[in-house]
């Protein structure tokens, strides 16, 4: 067992306290147990289990356990709770890291695994028995919960308590040996079928299982349960504090009973609420039949609450740390409103994203009076909010595109927008005034007559005049044709793990959250955008270049629908 934990962890990448946050309780309680020499440093752990991908649950745990340790200048472990090989893959530990990484946080050389205490845990289960502690119980697991009792009445012992210590070694080491099948018998820890809590109903250590473990193989066919390798683990890794979500506090009791019966190191276990996100799941089974089921495209699907999710909608790792650290750490369940994610968002993307222009429904323009073959350049700020971003070239000409939804026939009033001889700005370009309407046969209007004012480049007029309008727009002789897909919430309720009797919690899905927009038109800066790469749109948001499906040739991108709806409420709101 180790004093000196690994894993140095850098305060700047934190995005916690060390950022400006208010001091949580759980801070509290460490510098309490600084002060009073209980612990001389702060090591903590991120302990996932491999058998999922991580939603933005785990990216607030996350931001605490390695926020914590960089705030005190201590360290913290990777640690994967593989104990339930039944359910866990390669492919999960790989994407684990990798969203761990790309929220900037590094563990250094502490990656660590529940599987490599297998033998630790198997000799200490021995120890148990021997003190008289623990005991092989061939109850079925019907049978073991029928004994159990409820949070009223007191469970019934099993009548297989009182074998000898040696009848248990024997059986348990039977059990190790393979010479039972699964489900014949567990081990159970010996503490008192009356105690009020019954997590401390002798609970379960070991079962039975033949599974192929994606560490260990076929080594191992009985595996421990969480609550027996959770403490112990961090007794082994010497952490200082175990850092778990509320529904762990029942649980503390046995935690504290397994190691101090052990007579083992002893970390200190806090439990602070979990994450609860309007208009979201934050059920890990939940969403794995979302995924089986078909009702998303994958883990990544950008409606997803995973972190590789969020992060292929177009969410910034800035944005999900600014998040973790502006919601805090509470003791009592709440509901976070998922307008708050959405605004630290566009906060983040205020300073750092590059403006481009995407014209998602377009609408021709013509230039009447603009020289056929003539064709210019203008010169663009990549970021209005950042010097640094440099500038871009934008193609113009005779022929452009705007917004079907920048135009209006019969506009009502204060529509600053363009409409038969109204006069609007062209971003980065020139004025110009709507002087005719085509239509086809159906009466939709599908091209636009106009004229400029040479006068105007740059936005500017000899006369001074303003306008109030202002469009963006693409030239269509470098137009590039791609792919929007407009991802709207998933569910159409605020809580949709609190479902009606007799409902299905499949029937809140949103059936119109995901639109795709074809024949849309990119500026060409905007179609040569690495995969992954954020911009913001005049009137439109944010779009990301898919990660996943970007090509130069045929660009695709992904948009939030509603994000500066909820922006401007919450600037409202305060």
């Amino acid at each position: 067992m180790s004093d000196t934990p690994q894993g140095e962890i850098n305060a700047e990448t934190t995005g916690n306290a060390a950022e400006g946050g208010a001091k949580d309780f759980i801070r509290t309680f460490i510098d309490e147990d600084l002060a009073t020499g209980r612990y001389t440093h702060v090591h903590t752990r991120f302990p996932p289990e491999p058998n999922g991908y991580l939603h933005i649950g785990h990216a607030k745990s996350i931001c605490l356990n390695f926020g914590i340790a960089g705030d005190y200048q201590g360290k913290c472990n990777l640690r994967f709770d593989d104990t339930n090989p039944a359910k866990e893959e390669t492919e999960y530990v790989d994407s684990i890291k990798d969203d761990i990484r790309w929220l900037g946080f590094d563990w250094g050389e502490s990656e660590f695994y529940a599987s490599d205490y297998f033998d630790q845990l198997f000799d200490w289960a021995k120890q148990l028995i021997g003190k008289g502690l623990a005991y092989v119980d061939s109850l079925s697991p019907d049978e073991i919960r029928a004994h159990r009792g409820t949070p009223t009445e007191a469970g019934r012992n099993s009548p297989f308590r009182d074998r000898t210590v040696e009848e248990n070694i024997s059986m348990f080491e039977a059990m190790r040996a393979g010479e039972y099948p699964d489900g014949a018998h567990v081990l159970r820890a010996k503490i008192d079928m009356a105690h009020p809590n019954i997590n401390m109903r002798d609970p379960t250590m070991y079962r039975i299982r033949r599974a192929h473990h994606h560490r260990t193989g076929d080594t191992w066919c009985i595996y421990p349960t969480y609550d027996w390798a959770h403490g112990q683990s961090d007794s082994i890794e010497g952490i200082t504090h175990s850092i778990c979500t509320l529904e762990f506090e029942n649980h503390r009791p046995l935690y504290d009973w397994f190691l101090e019966k052990l007579e083992v190191y002893r970390p200190r276990q806090i439990e602070f609420a979990r994450l609860n996100l309007s208009y979201t799941l934050m059920s890990k089974r939940r969403l794995l039949e979302l995924v089986k089921e078909g009702h998303v495209s994958g883990w990544d699907d950008p409606r997803m609450p995973t972190i590789c999710g969020l992060r292929r909608r177009g969410f910034t790792p800035q944005a999900l740390r600014a998040f973790a650290r502006g919601i805090g750490v509470a003791k009592r369940d709440s509901m976070i409103d998922v307008a708050f994610l959405e605004f630290c968002l566009r906060e983040d993307l205020n300073t750092a994203a590059e403006r481009r222009m995407l014209v998602l429904n377009p609408l021709k323009v013509v230039l009447t009076n603009y020289p056929e073959q003539q064709e210019e350049w203008f010169e663009a700020d990549n970021n209005p909010e950042d010097a640094a971003a440099g500038h871009r070239k934008i193609p113009f000409s005779r022929e452009l595109y705007i917004e079907q939804d920048d135009f209006m026939e019969d506009p009502p009033k204060k529509y600053f927008r363009l409409s038969p001889g109204k006069e609007i700005r062209l971003k980065h370009a020139y004025y110009i005034t709507c002087d005719e309407v085509i239509k086809d046969a159906a009466g939709n209007v599908v091209e636009l007559r106009c004229s400029y004012d040479p006068e105007s480049r740059g936005g500017g007029t000899p006369d001074g005049r303003k306008v109030k309008g202002t469009s963006h727009w693409v030239s269509a002789a470098h137009a590039v044709d791609s792919e929007v897909r407009l991802y709207d919430r998933l569910f159409s309720v605020e809580d949709p793990a609190d479902t009606a009797e007799g409902q299905d919690w499949r029937d809140l899905i949103n059936k119109d959250s995901c639109e795709v927009l074809t024949g849309c038109k990119a500026e060409p800066a905007l179609a040569q955008a690495a995969p992954e790469t954020v911009f913001q749109f005049l009137r439109q948001g944010y779009f990301v270049a898919d990660r996943r499906d970007h090509t130069p040739e045929h660009p695709v991108f992904n948009r939030a629908v509603g994000l500066r709806d909820t922006w401007a409420k919450v600037q409202k709101n305060g």
